[in-house]
């Protein structure tokens, strides 16, 4: 895994979610009361831009069909069946730096 710059932290204010797409992989950014996650950007019911979704609270609502995940875990909120991977992150300088694989980096 490579720690790699994703965003900058005035990109995500407190509440917010993004989508960045770092090489061919979407990833969802979030900020949960100052706490940066960082998760895949793809929903897998159907593959949705989870980035484009909306955070409530720490729930990540994916845009195409309202399918739920916990930033925090990556775990569906209604199927246990369906996980999606979540990332490390570290904040340096403004930076959000996040540990992906070393394909994706």
């Amino acid at each position: 895994m490579a720690y790699t710059k994703l965003a900058s932290l005035d990109e995500l204010p407190e509440g917010a979610l993004i989508e960045v797409v770092q090489g061919d992989n979407p990833y969802a950014l979030c900020n949960v009361a100052g706490e940066i996650r960082a998760i895949s950007g793809v929903c897998p019911h159907h593959g949705g831009p989870l980035g484009q979704g909306t955070l409530d609270g720490s729930t990540v609502t994916c845009p195409w069909h309202a399918y739920e995940f916990d930033s925090g875990t990556g775990a569906c909120l209604f199927s246990d069946s369906l996980r999606i991977p979540t990332y490390p992150v570290r904040v340096e300088a403004g930076e959000i730096l996040v540990d992906l694989p070393e394909s994706n980096a």
